[in-house]
C-alpha cells in the first residue's frame, strides 16, 4: 500500500538507477528515457559533472537565508544576464514559482507607476503555467481548475493563432501577454517567428509587458539558449526552471531594468529560492549549455532526429498525423488516443510522455548520442508497423 496521495496516475515500474539518456528498473530492465523528468534533466541522468558540483558545493554550505548575500547565486546571475535580454533575475525554486512571480513583477510594475488598476493577464486558452492557483487560471484550462474555485481573477484568453481574439482581450486594464513560445503541455505547439514579433509590435503600441514563458521550451532545448531568440525580439519578462538544474530544482524570473525597478525590498520572497547548493549546480548546467558548440550539436542532431520521424510519419500518415516541434522539443501527433502508442513504446523500452491534442511528448536530454536517437527511430518504426 502506498501512503502517497492519489493525485498521479503512476505506472507500474521504479528505478535504482539512471545513467546518460537511460534508466535502470528494479527488475533489471533498461529503458531509453526520452522524458527526462519531463525536460528537466538537460544532460541526462547521473552526469558527472555534475555529480562533482553537487558533492563539492555539498561538503561546504547547502543553504542560507536571502537575508544574506550567495556568491553562487550573484555568479548564476551574472552568467544569465551577460548571456541573455535580462538586466536583473530573481531565483524561485520550481517552474510554477517562477510563473507566479513573473506575474507579481508585472502587476507591481504597474502599480509602481501609478497605474494599479493595469493588472490583468493575457494568455492562451489551454496552456500551461503551472499548477498553483493563480497559474492553473492563468492556464485558462477548465480541466485544471475544476473544484478550486472560487475563481482566480485577473486572466483574460484568446485562442491560439486567433489574432482578433487577442486583440480584442487587450483593454484598458491589460498589463502583459504572457504566452509560451512553444506550447509544450498544451501539445507542442510552435508560435512562429513573426507572430512572437508581431506580439513584441503590439505590446509596443499599447504599452504593455510581454511575458514569455520559457520554463519547458527554454536552456538549449530548441537548439538556441531560449526559443524566443529565433524571432529576434526582447520580452520584458521571461520565467524559467527545469532545464536550468539538469535536475537539481531550479526556477527564475529574468527581466529587463524597467520593470525591475519595481521589486523593491520586501516585494517578494523565497526561502530556498537561490539557495547556494542550488546555484552551484545551476553554474555548472549554464556552463555546459551555454557553449555555442553544446547548442550547435543540439540542433545538428535535432533536425537529424526530426528529418527521421517526417519519414516515419509519411510512411505511416493513418497512425502519425503530425510531427511538432523544434530542437529536442518535439511531439507525435497520432490520429487516435496517443496512450495506447505510448504504451507500446513502453513496451519496446522507449520511455514518452502524452501532451494535449492527442501528442506524443519527446523529450531527450539535449547531449543525447546520436545512437540513442536511432535506437528510437528503430523503435518508434516498430511500434508504427505493429498496428
Amino acid at each position: 500500500m502506498s501512503y502517497l496521495v492519489k493525485n498521479y496516475n503512476r505506472k507500474k515500474i521504479s528505478f535504482k538507477k539512471g545513467k546518460g539518456s537511460f534508466l535502470y528498473s528494479n527488475n533489471n530492465q533498461k529503458y531509453l528515457d526520452f522524458v527526462q523528468g519531463i525536460a528537466v534533466n538537460s544532460l541526462g541522468h547521473a552526469h558527472p559533472k555534475l555529480i562533482k558540483s553537487l558533492s563539492k558545493q555539498s561538503k561546504k554550505l547547502w543553504h542560507v537565508s536571502n537575508a544574506f548575500i550567495i556568491p553562487e547565486g550573484e555568479l548564476l546571475a551574472k552568467k544569465i544576464v551577460k548571456k541573455t535580454f535580462a538586466d536583473f533575475v530573481m531565483f524561485q525554486n520550481s517552474g510554477a514559482e517562477a510563473t507566479e512571480a513573473a506575474i507579481k513583477v508585472a502587476r507591481r510594475y504597474f502599480y509602481s507607476i501609478g497605474k494599479p488598476n493595469k493588472n490583468r493577464i493575457l494568455c492562451i486558452r489551454n496552456s500551461f503555467h503551472g499548477r498553483t492557483i493563480a497559474a492553473i487560471y492563468a492556464s485558462g484550462s477548465k480541466k485544471m481548475i475544476e473544484g478550486f474555485g472560487p475563481k482566480v481573477n485577473g486572466f483574460d484568453h484568446f485562442d491560439f493563432g486567433n489574432h482578433q481574439s487577442l486583440e480584442k482581450n487587450i483593454t484598458k486594464n491589460t498589463a502583459a501577454i504572457m504566452v509560451e513560445p512553444i506550447m509544450g503541455e498544451g501539445g507542442i505547439k510552435i508560435i512562429p517567428d513573426w507572430c512572437l514579433k508581431e506580439l513584441r509590435k503590439l505590446c509596443n503600441k499599447k504599452g504593455i509587458l510581454l511575458i514569455l514563458d520559457e520554463v519547458q521550451c527554454g536552456i538549449g532545448r530548441t537548439g538556441n539558449f531560449f526559443a524566443f531568440e529565433k524571432s529576434e525580439i526582447k520580452p520584458d519578462i521571461v520565467p524559467i526552471a527545469k532545464g536550468i538544474g539538469g535536475g537539481f530544482p531550479i526556477g527564475a524570473v529574468l527581466m529587463n531594468k524597467k520593470v525591475a525597478k519595481s521589486m523593491t525590498a520586501g516585494s517578494h520572497g523565497s526561502t530556498f529560492g537561490g539557495n547556494p547548493l542550488a546555484m552551484q549546480i545551476g553554474n555548472t548546467v549554464f556552463d555546459i549549455i551555454s557553449k555555442k558548440s553544446f547548442l550547435k550539436n543540439v540542433k545538428k542532431n535535432s533536425i537529424y532526429f526530426l528529418k527521421h520521424l517526417n519519414n516515419i510519419q509519411k510512411k505511416y500518415p493513418k497512425i502519425i498525423k503530425e510531427v511538432r516541434g523544434r530542437g529536442f522539443l518535439i511531439g507525435l501527433q497520432v490520429h487516435k488516443d496517443q496512450s495506447n502508442f505510448i504504451k507500446r513504446l513502453y513496451e519496446n523500452k522507449l520511455l514518452t510522455i502524452r501532451a494535449a491534442e492527442n501528442v506524443v511528448r519527446i523529450l531527450p536530454p539535449l547531449n543525447v548520442k546520436k545512437s540513442e536517437l536511432d535506437l528510437a527511430i528503430k523503435i518508434i518504426n516498430k511500434v508504427c508497423s505493429s498496428y
